[in-house]
């Protein structure tokens, strides 16, 4: 009887051992973090179980053999002269009739191990183990989306609600909240759809499902990552992106700058007869894209910006970012745009603040500047109170209001 119940609980632990390595194999989990969350639940267990009094000891280790599955259970105790806390203290007498070795100050190791302790603490240990497997995975999930933070995902709807959409992002869960939405986008179960991710949270109590996912569908970011996709002289470094402004759903600018002059940046973005911009295009819902082409110089610059408007002059204060642009009376409000749409991604684009001004109103104003007294005080004092914020440091002529400045403009930069 007695060798019959020996085997069973060899059995047992051999059982264990194999159910290790079955699921560290399975779940691509550590053997080791397995073996220490079994020890850990084991030592938990023991001390659920074990009497309260105050000899009780109260620092455990727990050593579950990796091969045979046996457990042991190990009260630390510090070896003094005289005892006054039976708990976590025993004499070096008490200590050399478990080892031979053992020094004053060392600290024992005592066996503590309960007949029955296996059989007694199985479930416990089992509860506990599965809660620190399914801690494990969530844990190798948020390290696998946590480098995939600011990147793209493909994204399959799963439920939509007033607030949040949930998608499936392969091996958790990602939210799309109302705030990342695009406008005017509807979300439908089982649609394919590509989102930013913002970033990865940890799983809480309310949520067991895993790592939460937060993405987007309105950052920048994923007009970037989507351009990259689609252009190797990008993903290859030699085409940059320098800046973005986005109003989602409706417009986008990108300032684009090529490292290679052979290579025209606004072009390799669009692509031939237009076919890696249109696929961006199509995945943001017929979003518009107007590509420009960066300049270090802010006039030149600020002049792209504001494609599809043709420039005629810019005026820049670079101490305050602010700058007066002059437009062809025809084309004051495409510069301006819908609801002041295009001057404002201009102005976020570049960085500027950016005043525009027809023609015939910074005509105006220069006739009005030339009637002035041209003591040169005087007439730069009126100036600059006439400009937001200080005014320029480059202060132009009467006469060159004539003539205003021409720079350099492509019809094919804007899309």
């Amino acid at each position: 009887m007695k060798a019959t119940r020996k085997n069973q609980q060899g059995n047992q632990q051999l059982e264990i051992i194999d159910a290790v390595r079955a699921l560290a194999h399975e779940k691509e989990i550590s053997e080791d973090m397995l073996f220490s969350a079994i020890e850990e639940a084991l030592k938990a267990a023991y001390k659920k179980n074990v009497s309260r009094d105050a000899a009780a000891p109260t620092n455990l280790s727990v050593t579950l053999n990796r091969n045979t599955g046996v457990a042991h259970v190990f009260a630390r105790k510090t070896i003094t002269e005289e005892v006054e806390d039976p708990s976590n203290q025993i004499t070096l007498e008490e200590a050399l009739q478990i080892r031979p070795d053992y020094r004053m100050g060392d600290i024992a190791e005592i066996d503590v191990t309960p007949n029955g302790f296996l059989r007694t603490a199985a479930q416990t240990a089992k509860q506990v183990i599965i809660q620190r497997i399914r801690e494990a995975e969530q844990g190798k999930i948020y390290d696998e989306y946590s480098e995939k933070e600011n990147e793209i995902l493909t994204a399959i709807v799963q439920r939509a609600e007033p607030k949040a959409v949930y998608v499936e992002l392969g091996r958790t869960e990602g939210i799309l909240e109302q705030s990342e939405w695009m406008p005017g986008e509807e979300y439908h179960i089982d649609d394919h759809i590509k989102v930013y991710v913002l970033e990865v949270n940890r799983s809480g109590r309310e949520m067991l499902r895993g790592p939460q996912v937060r993405v987007s569908r309105v950052h920048v970011g994923l007009v970037k990552r989507l351009f990259e996709m689609e252009v190797p002289e990008i993903a290859a470094g030699v085409v940059q992106i320098k800046s973005l402004a986005r109003e989602a759903g409706s417009r986008t600018k990108m300032a684009v700058y090529s490292t290679d002059p052979m290579i025209d940046p606004v072009g390799a973005c669009v692509g031939p007869r237009g076919n890696r911009v249109e696929k961006v295009v199509a995945e943001l819902k017929n979003e518009k894209i107007d590509i420009i082409k960066w300049s270090p110089d802010p006039a030149e610059f600020i002049a792209n910006a504001l494609n599809p408007a043709h420039v005629l002059s810019v005026f820049v204060a670079e101490n305050e970012k602010a700058c007066r642009v002059v437009v062809p009376d025809n084309q004051l409000s495409l510069a301006i745009g819908k609801e002041g749409q295009n001057a404002r991604l201009a102005a976020k684009l570049t960085g500027w603040r950016i005043d525009i001004k027809s023609q015939s109103q910074a005509i105006q104003m220069f006739d009005m500047e030339a009637a002035l007294p041209q003591e040169e005080e005087a007439y730069q004092e009126y100036y600059e109170e006439s400009l937001p914020q200080g005014g320029y440091e480059s202060i132009p002529s009467p006469e060159l209001s004539q003539e205003p400045i021409e720079l350099p403009y492509d019809e094919d930069d804007t899309l």
